[in-house]
């Protein structure tokens, strides 16, 4: 069996870069990621638009080339995927990783086979759990926590949980093909890192009446064709066809604490050295969003690139 001198568990825009910055350094790598190349960007609504402009999203110094002041999902995934084609990164798609244990080195289970690594980034992302509402009727078909198009929603009752920057979109995008929206927001506004050129927008059509908010308020149950909610102390009910709770997404903890890598605060924060990136189990790493536990909107990518040189300077310290 082949030993690597680092698995990489995760193949978006940042386990992309450490594996570039393994790779001019000459250490033996290998991405393996349970679904395509930027799994997570792939998930995203078809329409998006980057908050960042493309130069913000840029890795190694490769030019993002695109025509929009800032570019949407489907130029993410032509940029990131392109990169690894172009320089030939070695990365396994669609294999689960089921285990990760360590003796002298470490061994990572997968759907398809075991791997042996001197050391492991974790670089997963937050994408695949969706933050639940813990309400009756959450699991009811036409609740949905993820949102690609407005299609499917045109003329339709929708419920659109959240004030966040996928929550505002999918309200705007499903109003203009003919829904009636309704949002239920737990705040008193809408969130503060909306998108600001998309902030007034869907401020405009709440002030108007196109778009109906419910601030301060939470739901209470759903049902087959209503949803229940308070607003305050006041219980009040709506007709409804879909709800698209886009009340955000958690890391895998699960997967984290399988690890040994120890959770800390409320807020889940994964124990590891903010110089190195290490855990606290030698030899594995975080990179990215993940190192934020439940705050998701601490890192992105313009601000963990750095990760990348962080941990491969760390790794051939310790290899020299």
């Amino acid at each position: 069996m082949d030993i690597y001198d680092i698995i990489i568990i995760g193949g978006g825009p940042i386990g992309i870069s450490c594996a570039l910055e393994a790779k001019k350094n000459n250490l033996s790598y290998l991405i393996i990621e349970k679904g395509t190349i930027a799994n997570s960007l792939y998930n995203y609504p078809l329409y998006m638009t980057f908050f960042s402009t493309a130069e913000k999203l840029e890795l190694d110094n490769i030019p993002f080339i695109t025509s929009r002041p800032k570019p949407g999902r489907q130029d993410a995934l032509e940029y990131y995927q392109g990169i690894t084609r172009k320089y030939a990164l070695n990365i396994h798609l669609y294999e689960k990783i089921l285990l990760v244990n360590k003796n002298r080195n470490f061994h990572v289970t997968t759907t398809k086979r075991t791997y042996e690594a001197k050391h492991i980034i974790v670089a997963t992302g937050f994408y695949d759990i969706p933050n639940p509402l813990q309400v009756k009727g959450e699991d009811l078909p036409k609740v949905k926590h993820y949102y690609s198009e407005p299609y499917p929603y045109a003329h339709q009752k929708v419920v659109v949980v959240g004030a966040s920057n996928s929550a505002v979109d999918a309200a705007l995008e499903i109003y203009r093909k003919g829904g009636e929206v309704s949002m239920i927001i737990r705040g008193e506004e809408i969130g503060r890192r909306v998108k600001y050129w998309v902030k007034p927008d869907i401020e405009n059509r709440i002030t108007e009446g196109s778009i109906k908010a419910y601030f301060n308020s939470e739901i209470t149950e759903i049902t087959p064709d209503k949803v229940f909610f308070k607003q305050g102390e006041q219980a009040l009910s709506i007709d409804n066809d879909f709800v698209l709770a886009l009340t955000g997404y958690l890391p895998n903890f699960e997967f984290l604490k399988s690890m040994g890598i120890e959770l800390e605060t409320e807020a889940c924060l994964p124990k590891h050295d903010t110089e190195t990136m290490e855990t606290n189990i030698e030899g594995i790493y975080l990179a990215g969003v993940v190192c934020g536990g439940k705050n998701t909107h601490l890192w992105f990518i313009e601000n963990s690139r750095i990760h990348a040189t962080r941990i491969i300077q760390h790794i051939i310290n310790k290899l020299s």
